[in-house]
């Protein structure tokens, strides 16, 4: 399954796992390091339209999403945010939260809003080496969650 929101976030190369209900992508401008997208795979525009199994999947996807991001990054807080202003499929940001910068391949990110909202406009967009070795780590830990 597709939809726009999919191709914007760069599916299926940016994908890092799925659910039956859900795909999880590493959103391509790293709020801070681990900054991910969560996209529902149902044809719906309205948060209240998402099906019962689809809530009920989204659990299970939060629990591997912040397990992942909590070996991975070591987060403080996370934040979950539904803008869909632009993107109009039902969609979350995930944006791990943390007071210090974090460090993957001797690139920092910080976390430039901390304590406050985060700072969507302060992102990086890492080269590609950078990028695929993100990926792998998400990926690898998203199937060590399984079963």
């Amino acid at each position: 399954m597709s939809n726009a929101t999919l191709s914007k976030f760069g599916h299926p190369a940016t994908l890092v796992g799925e659910t039956a209900h859900w795909a999880v992508l590493l959103r391509p401008q790293q709020v801070t390091l681990g900054s991910l997208v969560l996209i529902c795979l149902e044809s719906v525009t309205k948060f209240g339209e998402v099906s019962p199994a689809a809530f009920a999947d989204l659990h299970g996807a939060i629990g591997r999403i912040e397990a992942i991001l909590r070996e991975f990054v070591g987060y403080e807080k996370i934040n979950y945010l539904m803008l869909m202003m632009v993107d109009l499929d039902v969609h979350f940001h995930v944006i791990p939260r943390y007071g210090e910068a974090r460090t993957h391949l001797g690139r920092s990110f910080p976390d430039a809003g901390w304590p406050g909202p985060p700072l969507l406009g302060q992102a990086i967009e890492p080269e590609e080496a950078l990028r695929a070795s993100i990926l792998e780590r998400l990926r690898g830990a998203w199937m060590a969650t399984a079963g």
